[in-house]
């Protein structure tokens, strides 16, 4: 069902990328963290137009989503543009971050669009439904704070002498994230009971995307901190791994009037 042309294409960039990674070690993994994230946009803008792009809210969950990935990838193309010219410490903030963070409010749109999609405003009638939408983010949130403040940063959050755009960045960063993992979170329980069918898998393949995405920025934000991350550190697969499992979910949103073999 789910083996299309484009799962296939975007699964064998990935192997191949780990299998090159296993054997060079550094550039592979910054190549497939940059490809990846594009084509699987672009993957995503197409099934997006099969479920009739803007007017349907699979869609438009499909198309905010995709637009996500694009950034993200963009702001690694800025990233490579530094690495290959040789610096090694890229500048913070660039323009790199500039299209990074605009993936996440991307994703926050993605992911509350095809919540209306799903079961959610059923789930929000019940009692335990309205429980969980303000209990599972605040545990999320309460989470991210430590991992990624007390944890990754040593519980300071170092903004003197900063300029005003560097504390934006430093502020949104560990938000962003922690939010998109709250609303994932959010998301999925509310929604797990009424997933089923062909549609439960990419979903549940999202979900565990972003949580893989959590992960990576987590670990990129404690060994920068702690002066220890380089290109091709084990935090690059993290991501890679993260922009495959959101392309591949992308592409397996196949609707039922579309049989591309």
């Amino acid at each position: 069902m789910y083996k299309t042309r484009i799962t296939f294409l975007v699964t064998t960039i990935y192997v191949l990328t780990a299998i090159c990674w296993l054997v060079f070690w550094l550039k592979p993994f910054l190549i497939g963290m940059t490809v990846l994230p594009i084509l699987g946009g672009v993957f995503g803008l197409y099934r997006a137009s099969e479920w009739g792009g803007l007017k349907s809210a699979v869609g438009r969950s499909l198309t905010f989503l995709s637009l996500g990935m694009i950034f993200w990838g963009g702001g690694m193309v800025i990233w490579n543009y530094y690495f290959f010219l040789g610096i090694e410490e890229v500048p913070y903030p660039s323009w790199a971050d500039a299209s990074f963070i605009l993936s996440w409010p991307l994703w926050a749109l993605g992911v509350i669009s095809l919540s209306r999609a799903t079961g959610v405003k059923f789930a929000l009638r019940r009692v335990k439904g309205k429980l969980q939408i303000f209990l599972i983010p605040l545990t999320a949130l309460a989470a991210s704070y430590y991992m990624l403040i007390v944890v990754a940063r040593g519980g300071v959050l170092d903004l003197a002498g900063s300029s005003g755009i560097k504390i934006f960045f430093d502020l949104f960063y560990p938000i962003g994230t922690a939010v998109i993992l709250a609303m994932a979170l959010t998301f999925f329980s509310l929604s797990r009971e009424f997933l089923g069918g062909r549609y439960k898998a990419p979903i549940v393949v999202l979900i565990v995307g972003f949580m893989v995405n959590y992960l990576s920025d987590f670990t990129f934000s404690l060994t920068t901190t702690n002066e220890t991350y380089f290109n091709g550190h084990f935090v690059d697969p993290l991501f890679t791994t993260a922009m495959f499992l959101l392309s591949l979910s992308l592409s397996m949103m196949k609707p039922p009037i579309s049989e591309e073999k």
